[in-house]
């Protein structure tokens, strides 16, 4: 019973996240047929800005359905509050992202680090992206309250039907229309629209529950709810932070192609974190449900079975990009860049290596949330998103060069995984005693 419960929110949760992992994926390689390595170069120095758009979103979204979720079993007027109110705080944030589009798009790839060239092609692109900010914002919202209201399957659609979109409007704007990055941008800022417009076919059901209503925003909430969103936060933030430090560290050792060959590794690994990322999100309904209900006994069950199935995907990922790395980059690499090809040969072999402690950390910080843990989430959620993975790029790449960066994700990994296991016994004591 668990299993087929698990299941049935793990299963389109993977598949909606593998969704939009695609869509950056296709991104990638059609900019880097039109562009070549620059293009790469300037959509790896983007994607920092948007890291901090979707980490915002997402921490409204899910973290506001998520204590959506654990309140409408106790007070159902009182959880009627929380969708219209990340909704309104998604509207305001996105505005500052907005202005900054409109007048700072050039600024930000000059602090991002990007040369001339660079600027030139990735200006547009950047200007068009944040005029979309309150649509990507949005669609956090829309799709965790969907799944959370259970309709997990109307959420899957949403996200994959959007990515669909974006990757062939990426193709016709690109190439047909002969729009360029310009063209990329657009096809990625409408998506999320395709997305919400689908999620809205579950708000109009007989099944819908969540109450849509003017109300005057409460900052409070926000907080109460954003402090179930850290681990989306920081899930979403740490691939901001971990790309804007080692675009830093990479220019300085490899230039222009070293940046374009982390682009590479990163976007894939992209497909990786999703995976992982779709258990996560889609453990958090039943957990919620059993901690609600007091349930203790289902909780460790669907905690045991979320790790297992983690577990056994990410030693399948580590697999297949040790045996292909190569042909990997191979399909973006349209310049033929040698340097390009050997700096991401070896990061990919070497960056993966550490999705094996990854699927660990992801899943418990995900599982913490769910069962009302906000600080033990946060503190897996901001080490290996943040500050592991910053120390150890820095130290281990004085150390190692180019080597000790593709190493550092396995090193803040393995920290954190002992971080899980120090938190697990100090809870097991806590509970002993308590007896």
């Amino acid at each position: 019973m668990i299993k087929k419960q698990l299941l049935r929110y793990i299963v389109p949760n993977i598949f909606a996240m593998l969704g939009i992992s695609f869509y950056v994926l296709a991104d990638t390689f059609f900019i880097s047929l039109y562009e070549g390595a620059d293009g790469i170069t300037a959509l790896n120095l983007v994607l920092p800005v948007y890291g901090v758009i979707y980490a915002i979103g997402a921490m409204i979204g899910i973290g506001s359905a998520t204590r959506y979720s654990l309140t409408k079993t106790i007070d159902k007027k009182q959880s009627e509050y929380f969708f219209p109110n990340a909704v309104i705080w998604s509207v305001i944030f996105s505005l500052i992202f907005v202005l900054a589009g409109v007048f700072f798009s050039e600024n930000i790839l000059e602090i991002m680090g990007a040369d001339s060239s660079i600027k030139s092609i990735g200006t547009p692109y950047l200007r068009t992206v944040l005029m979309f900010t309150p649509f990507f914002m949005l669609n956090y919202s829309f799709t965790a309250f969907v799944r959370n209201d259970g309709s997990p399957n109307t959420a899957m659609a949403a996200t994959i039907s959007s990515s669909l979109f974006n990757v062939l409007f990426d193709y016709i704007l690109m190439f047909p229309l002969g729009m360029g990055m310009t063209g990329a941008a657009l096809a990625t800022g409408i998506s999320p629209i395709v997305s919400i417009a689908i999620c809205l076919s579950h708000f109009f059901s007989k099944n819908n529950s969540v109450k849509f209503k003017f109300v005057v925003p409460s900052f409070s909430k926000l907080i109460n709810a954003c402090v179930l969103g850290v681990t989306a936060f920081v899930g979403e933030i740490s691939g901001a932070v971990t790309t804007l430090v080692f675009n830093f560290i990479i220019l300085g050792i490899a230039g222009n192609a070293g940046v374009a060959a982390y682009g590479v590794i990163a976007n894939t690994a992209l497909v990786g974190t999703a995976v992982f990322n779709g258990v996560s999100q889609g453990l958090q309904p039943p957990v919620s449900e059993a901690q609600a209900k007091g349930r203790e006994k289902d909780k460790k069950k669907i905690y045991l079975y979320s790790l297992l199935l983690s577990l056994f995907i990410s030693a399948v990922i580590i697999t297949l990009v040790l045996l292909y790395a190569d042909v990997i980059t191979n399909i973006f690499n349209s310049d033929n860049s040698e340097s390009m090809f050997n700096y991401s040969v070896s990061g990919l072999k070497l960056y993966f290596l550490g999705f094996l402690p990854a699927s660990v950390n992801i899943i418990t910080a995900g599982f913490f949330s769910a069962a009302g843990m906000g600080r033990e989430s946060s503190v897996l959620s901001l080490s290996r998103g943040i500050f592991a993975i910053t120390f150890f790029a820095f130290i281990l790449s004085e150390v190692l060069g180019l080597t000790g960066v593709w190493l550092s994700f396995l090193a803040s990994e393995t920290f954190t995984l002992l971080l899980v296991i120090f938190i697990f016994f100090i809870n097991r004591k806590q509970h002993c005693s308590e007896k």
